[in-house]
């Protein structure tokens, strides 16, 4: 038994040291590339650009869009930038591989820049052809993320497109906001539309369809008829949406009467990290997750079906009719009493301790990671990240807010019990305070909060301690916070 847990200690630590070498190989030569290709850096700015801007420039026009993932960034640009950059065509990349994964997340930066990597910026709509076609057959058969709204130039291809403005233009909206802005051929500003349908204003054709180069050659190719999406799982609400799938409110027609269900898409090649895992590999590991969970007694939400549709993986579960912790006292003009927050942490400690017990590690414990029914019980959900205490992870994966002092490093150690037990800590500290504990400049809780009794400070401070061998596990944390609660 210890051998074979030797071995597969070695399998991730492994793994890990790979995926750390490709990650310093690849941001190592993207500063390369970008020292030759990209020399231009503007003041503010996460992009770098290829020359400065010029009088033959267009203020707006059609704009295209080579996509790429952290793994295939570099043989991207290696093979597109000589080709612009002897072109003479002004053009921008990401001024790191990291800007590349926020990019390509859709959290940070919107989710209409996915996939955005390098941006070409035609001077007509002959030359935009010209390099859509050479763009596309030097960079074919390269992975990359889809770009949403853009239009693709060839089913299959690294290069997207779509008419909008070239230089910053904005417009006042009618609720007061300034917006993204074209100016139509009459001379006045309409909005610059990012959302589906509005790749090309009505005023413009699409050269790339319509032109002498590839007349005849686009093939659009519509969703099969026959897809559970059609005819069993109906999707009506959109959830989240980000890089590496989409989270919706589905009604599940499979049984007598129609119900409620929770739909998760995992894209193929959506945020793929330095290890190859992509959102894919993420939703197939959250069912795998939930059925043992489920297996062990833990009250996570029922898987009742999955499947594949066009390389993305689809997971239906049991929808929880309630709201996220962190919602609910968002809304709440005042504070949770003393108690009730030690009755939560009880109930939060007791999940913890189950997954635990049941052999995994959670590593994404957070207020917004626990539904609150209406009869007030807390029920865990969001496994993607989820790991086998027995084979840790080495990458990071929880909210910021919410990781360990431990988090910076790459490690299997990194992934076991003590990560979800810091968690933990902060979670309460949380409902405590309303505030998010900050490792970097740690307030101690009776600062934001008076009259916490020492005992709840105690066991917040031993679950946020820096040393992850001294944090309590989450079974001693529910009995201490049990026992305070009984003495009260």
């Amino acid at each position: 038994m210890r051998k074979d847990r030797r071995k597969s200690k070695h399998r991730v630590q492994t793994h890990g040291d790979d995926a750390r070498i490709i990650a310093q190989s690849l941001c190592a030569r993207w500063r390369e590339l970008c020292a030759t290709y990209l020399p231009v850096i503007p003041d503010g700015t996460t992009w770098r650009y290829s020359r400065e801007a010029s009088s033959g420039d267009m203020a707006q026009g059609w704009k295209l869009h080579l996509s790429a993932n952290l793994l295939t960034a570099c043989e991207v640009m290696q093979r597109a930038a000589p080709y612009l950059h002897k072109s003479g065509v002004l053009f921008k990349g990401p001024a790191s591989l990291q800007d590349l994964a926020q990019i390509n997340c859709g959290l940070s930066h919107g989710y209409s820049q996915i996939g955005k990597f390098i941006t070409v910026y035609p001077r007509s709509d002959d030359e935009a052809v010209v390099l859509a076609r050479k763009l596309h057959r030097v960079t074919r058969g390269l992975s990359a993320p889809a770009v949403p709204f853009d239009l693709q130039f060839r089913p299959g291809s690294c290069v997207y497109y779509r008419y909008g403005a070239f230089d910053r233009l904005e417009m006042d909206a009618p609720d007061g906001a300034r917006v993204p802005a074209i100016r139509h051929p009459a001379g006045h500003l309409v909005p610059d539309r990012r959302e589906d349908g509005a790749a090309k204003p009505d005023w413009v054709s699409d050269p790339f369809v319509a032109g002498p180069f590839l007349a005849g050659k686009i093939q659009r190719t519509a969703p099969p008829q026959d897809s559970p999406l059609r005819s069993t799982f109906r999707a009506f609400r959109a959830l989240s949406q980000r890089g590496k799938g989409g989270v919706y409110q589905a009604i599940d027609l499979s049984g007598g009467a129609p119900r409620f269900c929770l739909l998760k898409e995992g894209r193929q090649g959506g945020e793929i990290n330095w290890d190859g895992r992509d959102g894919r590999w993420r939703v197939r590991n959250e069912e795998r997750v939930l059925s043992s969970l489920r297996d062990a007694g833990i009250a996570v939400p029922a898987v009742r079906a999955s499947f594949e549709l066009e390389g993305n993986y689809y997971l239906v579960t049991e929808f929880l009719d309630g709201e996220n912790l962190q919602t609910a006292l968002t809304k709440r003009r005042k504070r949770l009493s003393i108690a009730q927050v030690v009755r939560y942490g009880i109930q939060i400690s007791a999940l913890v301790s189950k997954i635990h017990a049941a052999g995994w590690v959670w590593r994404d414990c957070k207020p917004s990671n626990l539904i609150l029914m209406n009869d007030g019980e807390l029920r865990p959900i969001d496994f993607e990240g989820a790991c086998p205490i027995s084979e840790p992870d080495p990458w990071p994966w929880n909210t910021r807010e919410f990781s360990p002092p431990e988090h910076l490093e790459v490690c299997p150690e990194r992934s076991r019990p003590p990560e979800d037990l810091y968690a933990l800590g902060a979670t309460i500290y949380f409902l405590l305070t309303g505030r998010v504990f900050e490792a970097a400049r740690p307030l101690p809780i009776a600062q934001l909060r008076r009259n916490v009794p020492s005992p709840v400070c105690a066991v917040v401070s031993d679950l946020l301690v820096f040393d992850s061998r001294l944090r309590p596990s989450a079974k001693t944390v529910a009995d201490r916070l049990d026992a305070f609660l009984a003495s009260v």
